[in-house]
């Protein structure tokens, strides 16, 4: 038993002490913008996307990047 009560102390301290489940949040939170706006990205039609200077094939490639990909200046 006191293994298990120690393990989940050990477990606890960071989320506890760091605020880490905020930080968690708030990633998923920027992952999703990330998501929307690709998924936006990728419906605009080819005038619209040579307005904001990209491709076709740039907006593809963009909208198909990962979820947990956003730029580092939103990990913060």
């Amino acid at each position: 038993m006191f293994a298990s009560l120690h393990t989940a102390r050990i477990a606890t301290r960071g989320v506890q002490a760091g605020g880490s489940l905020q930080r968690l949040v708030a990633r998923f939170n920027s992952a999703l913008a990330a998501r929307r706006q690709r998924r936006a990205l990728a419906h605009l039609d080819p005038h619209l996307l040579s307005d904001v200077g990209l491709t076709a094939e740039e907006a593809r490639i963009e909208a198909t990047r990962p979820l947990w990909d956003v730029p580092s200046n939103w990990r913060n």
